[in-house]
């Protein structure tokens, strides 16, 4: 079976599920603009695409971001267009298509069964619009407009998806009935023999610190630092845990951009508005407890969560942050937000616990509950790591899944582009 995938960062959801297709004897092939040049990996021809084109000034704001997805899609197109002049004709294209990309491949090649990664329909109910009241909306009648608005790279879609995944059913379950049928729950999946519990872990933080599993460590992480993963609410509550917990070291994992939801203000990041906010209610002293590493490689990542003692996930209704399957799978204890998918992934007092997004005074007692209880750790880390690898382990739960997936999606009659 010739088969194509499409990822604007390829490999990302198919870093293990391209090559384990190639490993079967099938050809498979990628196309990204993350690369230059043709390159092979993991017996996957990895073929580059350009993104030409402008976005459009003083385009109408509910359409730049569409636009984005067009300028992206169009040069796909021309992508493909130049992959089938040189003879490639695939039978199944897997792509995830937040970005655009896949829009008009059946265009292309009309016979071929498309796969679609589904990650999130948006919402304009509550509590997907207007979750936190700290960042109302200026104009909840015209966001719901806009976000319709904003599903019109779903909608274009739908239309021609022979087939869609969904990492959670969460996030399956924002997609409209019409296509949900369609859709198959599978998530990407955990390496639990990679992630797991390490006891001679050591981490290198500031000024040459390493911190072990004999330190009172406690870990929190965002892709980038902002308020959809509740790094404003954590930040608020950091005073009162260094004033209570006089030996905890605070590890906190994530790049100054923005990954979800509106810019910080005036030119500045997320990450500092909250420094600037409760640095004054914290001693130089204590300050030197807190650690932030931004960006860094897996390895050391692993090494963060093998030397947590308590790791604090929060985040709106929303995707899944891989983070917390892989903190569970290191048998990390977890304090979680009580919101959707994480109560998905995690059960009260059996797998973790949860307090409520909002309640700062509730994390600092149930995480300083949590930090004076080895032995509710040590249990609940223990059925973390045991719910992941039942659940979630990636060789024999979730990839067995994706295969099996994508041998079903070969066999359904294609949906043609449509007028």
């Amino acid at each position: 079976m010739k088969i194509l995938c499409i990822h604007q960062n390829f490999p990302g959801q198919y870093k293990h599920l391209a090559p384990a297709l190639a490993q079967r004897g099938h050809q498979v092939v990628a196309l990204t603009p993350k690369v230059d040049k043709p390159t092979k990996w993991s017996g996957v021809a990895v073929v580059p695409y350009k993104i030409t084109g402008q976005s459009t000034k003083g385009i109408h704001p509910w359409l730049a971001d569409f636009e984005t997805k067009l300028l992206r899609a169009t040069s796909c197109y021309r992508g493909a267009q130049a992959l089938k002049a040189q003879g490639f004709s695939p039978d199944v294209i897997l792509a995830h298509h937040g970005w655009g990309e896949p829009m008009f491949l059946k265009d292309v090649w009309p016979e071929a069964r498309l796969g679609l990664y589904c990650e999130l329909y948006h919402l304009t109910t509550e509590p997907f619009l207007n979750f936190d009241p700290e960042f109302p909306s200026k104009s909840p009648e015209a966001d719901r407009l806009r976000i319709r608005m904003k599903n019109l790279n779903n909608r274009l879609h739908e239309e021609v998806m022979d087939a869609g995944i969904s990492p959670t059913a969460f996030q399956a379950g924002t997609f409209p009935d019409h296509y949900r049928d369609r859709i198959t729950v599978a998530h990407d999946g955990v390496n639990t023999d990679v992630v797991a519990p390490n006891p001679d872990a050591r981490l290198e933080v500031t000024d040459g610190k390493v911190l072990t599993r004999e330190d009172e460590v406690i870990t929190f992480i965002n892709r980038n630092l902002e308020p959809y993963r509740g790094y404003h609410i954590f930040m608020r509550a950091l005073p009162e845990i260094l004033r209570r917990r006089p030996k905890a070291q605070v590890v906190l994992l994530g790049g100054d951009e923005v990954s979800y939801g509106a810019k910080a203000p005036d030119g500045k990041t997320w990450k500092q508005i909250y420094i600037d906010e409760v640095r004054d209610q914290i001693s130089d002293e204590d300050w030197k407890r807190v650690h932030y590493l931004g960006r860094v490689p897996y390895d050391r990542f692993l090494s963060m969560m093998q030397v947590s003692r308590v790791h604090v996930y929060l985040t709106y209704p929303f995707v899944l942050s891989w983070s917390l399957l892989e903190a569970m799978s290191a048998e990390c204890a977890i304090l979680a937000s009580d919101t959707a998918p994480v109560k998905e992934a995690l059960t009260e007092d059996e797998t973790g616990r949860m307090v409520d997004f909002f309640d700062h005074a509730g994390l600092v007692d149930r995480l300083c509950d949590l930090l004076d209880d080895p032995e509710a750790r040590a249990r609940l880390g223990k059925a973390a790591r045991a719910h992941v690898r039942a659940h979630y382990d990636l060789q024999s739960v979730c990839l067995p899944k994706h295969l099996d997936w994508v041998d079903h999606l070969a066999t359904l009659d294609p949906r043609p582009p449509r007028d």
